[in-house]
Formats: structure tokens, C-alpha cells, sequence
């Protein structure tokens, strides 16, 4: 029995499986997903990626190709920030693309990107939008937050504390009825001008080495703080560092984008998760 085709990769630790599916062919059920995240029972990943052409699942978009993202926990996500600069690096180092500067669907809506000579990758964002204000709790403590959407919902919380110092390995709490569908929590230092770090307990995934998303977010909600629309950030996350312009309708994220691995998934595993 042929195996399944997979890719291993991560941007700033961030990590996935990539699974080329041109034509849609894949069952790729929740149950799966889940599986294949799990770091005993599976690979491990934050998340899969499956690089499937958009009009093969009947989606609209400039470009050819389709992230269909999915979170660890076999939920859907509109956008993951990270998964678009190693899905970017996949499609121009296996030839699926011609050129360095493309467009690519997501679930969040298109995105250009540009894959550097350095196969470091800048990702254009669309737009970080300030949505409101609430509040998450993290054992107990309480930290208010800028709620900022940039194509899935962020809670970002700048605190006063060593964000290393917070324990962030149970779900911190939020305001479901403001965040009917989950929310990703990001906390954020300021160091200086022009310099965050962070760390971010991601939906359905629990915390990560880094979010592309949630440093879009951190670097909107900061700006909005300082009564600023548009500005450049370092961020600095567990993973390693990236580098976000935010301006009025607009944003970008750069950083790198790693492949560490390709093989095939055992067809008989894959059949008896149903």
C-alpha cells in the first residue's frame, strides 16, 4: 500500500505538517488532524497544513493554491501567520509556483507573499483591526487586553511582569460571549521603542513557540496604546524573532520559514483513524 506524502516544517518553532493534496483526495477528518498533532501518537505539530489547489474544494481565490489550515485539535482556523511562510517556502522549493512574489488562499482571505533569497518570507497580512477591550485571566490574575482581529480573534494583554514568569500551561480564562468561537491570548513586554516580546496561548492548540497572527495583534494593539496607527516591531517571541509593520488597512509580517523533514504517513495508520 503507498504511503501519504508529508512535509515537516516550522517558522520561529512554530511548527506543522504539510500534506500536498493538489486535488482534494484527502479525508482529512478531525480525528486525523488530531492524531497526526499529537506528539506521541503522531508527528507532532501545532497544526496541519494541507496544500490543496483552491478550486479542487470549490473555493475562489487569485492564486492557485489553498492553506487549508487546520489546528491541532482538528478545528478549523482562518489564518496562521507562521503556516503561510513555510507553506510560501513549500510551494517554491517543490516548483508549484514560478515566481518568488504570489498570491495564496486562505480561509482569512488571499495573501501575497514574497519568498526572500534567504527562503525567509514576507507575508502580507491584510489588515489588524482593534475590536474592543476584555479581559483574561491567568491563574487567578486578571490582565486586561486589546482585542484585535486580524483575520482570527487576539486578546492582547501588555503586562508589567517577565512574560516568562507567567504560567501559561492551563487555558487562561476569557470572555466567551465576547469570543464566541475562542480567542488566541497573547502577552506582551515592551522593551523600547520598536522592540516587544511575547508569548501566546493559542486556540485549540494550548501555547506555542510563536504565532504570526498574535504578533500582528501585539504589535496593533501596542501601536493603538501609544495612540498610533502605523508603525515597525521587532517581536521576540520563544521561537525566535520576526519583524511587523502595521499601517492603516495593512499589515506584514516577516521571519523564517524551516523545512526539517519529508516522508509518508503509513496508509494502514492513516485508514484506521476513520
Amino acid at each position: 500500500m503507498a504511503g501519504i506524502s508529508f512535509l515537516k516544517g516550522h517558522g520561529t518553532q512554530n511548527d506543522f505538517v504539510l500534506l500536498p493534496d493538489a486535488d482534494g483526495a484527502l479525508d482529512l477528518t478531525e480525528v486525523r488532524v488530531a492524531a497526526l498533532c499529537d506528539r506521541r501518537r503522531g508527528l507532532g505539530a501545532d497544526g496541519v497544513l494541507r496544500v490543496v489547489r483552491a478550486e479542487a474544494i470549490g473555493l475562489s481565490s487569485e492564486g492557485e493554491w489553498f492553506m487549508d489550515y487546520r489546528n491541532a485539535d482538528g478545528s478549523i482556523a482562518e489564518m496562521c501567520g507562521n503556516g503561510v511562510r513555510v507553506f510560501a517556502r513549500y510551494l517554491v522549493e517543490a516548483g508549484l509556483v514560478t515566481d518568488r512574489e504570489f498570491v495564496m488562499g486562505s480561509r482569512a482571505g488571499d495573501r501575497p507573499v514574497r519568498v526572500h533569497d534567504d527562503l525567509s518570507v514576507t507575508v502580507h497580512m491584510g489588515p489588524a483591526t482593534v475590536t474592543g477591550s476584555s479581559v483574561t485571566t491567568v491563574a487567578g490574575t486578571p490582565f486586561s487586553g486589546i482585542a484585535v482581529d486580524v483575520g482570527n480573534p487576539h486578546l492582547v494583554s501588555t503586562v508589567d511582569e517577565d512574560v516568562s514568569s507567567l504560567d501559561l500551561r492551563d487555558q487562561p480564562g476569557f470572555d466567551r460571549d465576547f469570543f464566541p468561537h475562542g480567542v488566541n491570548l497573547e502577552f506582551v513586554n515592551v522593551l523600547g521603542e520598536g522592540a516587544l516580546r511575547m508569548r501566546v496561548h493559542e486556540r485549540g492548540v494550548g501555547e506555542t513557540r510563536a504565532c504570526g497572527t498574535g504578533t500582528v495583534a501585539a504589535v496593533a494593539a501596542t501601536l493603538h496604546l501609544a495612540g498610533a496607527d502605523s508603525g515597525t516591531s521587532t517581536v521576540d517571541i520563544p521561537g525566535g524573532r520576526v519583524s511587523v509593520t502595521v499601517e492603516r488597512g495593512a499589515s506584514t509580517l516577516t521571519g523564517p520559514a524551516e523545512i526539517v523533514a519529508r516522508g509518508e504517513l503509513d496508509e494502514h495508520w492513516w485508514a484506521g483513524l476513520g
